[in-house]
């Protein structure tokens, strides 16, 4: 299965309720919490502008503006999620990330929070947050081994999902861009307290509805594998 099919992602992201299980499934989660590095990440630059792309609901976006006292502008192409975030006050707008509405050396930061990995044209995605990033600027982006969730995917009888920026080849690409590239990775488990929990997380990806989690005996533990790149413009 790969992630990056312009259509099931447009239809994943329609609204906000496949998005909002996947989250609560995470509140719950075992070992370091791959958001809060992500946000420590981007205020050690001390940005002043920041781009968010696939903002989602806005929650990072509204925490970079209040606690960092930046000047934020976050993109989705979701006309939903973009509604939810201009909600919190944010500075929303409608965008793609290959091909972004912004002149060169725009921003002292950007981040890309698990969404690299539904980006059809890689390659032009990165060129693009490249490009609207001052020199010295730096890019976060937070991505998913291969193995993320492996025992749930076996259990449920499907297949793992492939992406062209995973842990293992993200650096790769990102070096062809950027100066610096370093990788913090922040493993640990995801906890699901019964059957009907790991099903209702199998049911918010649409790639994965037609498959059925057995019945078993106690909560069903399956690895979560995040890992955030940091990477310097030169």
């Amino acid at each position: 299965m790969t992630l990056d099919d312009p259509t099931l992602v447009r239809e994943q992201y329609a609204d906000e309720t496949r998005l909002a299980t996947r989250k609560r499934a995470h509140e719950s989660g075992e070992g370091p919490d791959a958001r809060e590095i992500v946000f420590a990440a981007v205020g050690a630059a001390s940005p002043r502008r920041i781009l968010e792309v696939g903002c989602g609901e806005g929650e990072l976006a509204e925490r970079m503006s209040r606690e960092l006292r930046a000047e934020v502008v976050a993109v989705d192409q979701s006309e939903r999620m973009v509604e939810i975030a201009a909600g919190r006050g944010i500075d929303a707008r409608v965008g793609d990330v290959q091909a972004l509405d912004f002149a060169d050396e725009t921003f002292d930061c950007a981040v890309a929070a698990w969404m690299l990995f539904h980006v059809a044209d890689l390659d032009g995605a990165l060129d693009e947050l490249a490009r609207v990033l001052r020199p010295g600027g730096r890019l976060v982006a937070a991505t998913n081994g291969q193995d993320h969730l492996e025992e749930l995917y076996e259990l449920a009888g499907a297949a793992p999902f492939r992406s062209r920026f995973n842990s293992a080849n993200a650096e790769q690409a990102l070096q062809r861009r950027f100066r610096l590239v370093d990788r913090i990775d922040a493993h640990g488990w995801l906890v699901f307290p019964d059957r009907r929990a790991a099903q209702d997380y199998i049911d918010s990806s649409i790639s994965l509805s037609a498959h059925v989690v057995p019945a078993v005996d106690g909560p069903i533990r399956a690895r979560r594998t995040p890992s955030i790149f940091v990477a310097e413009k030169a």
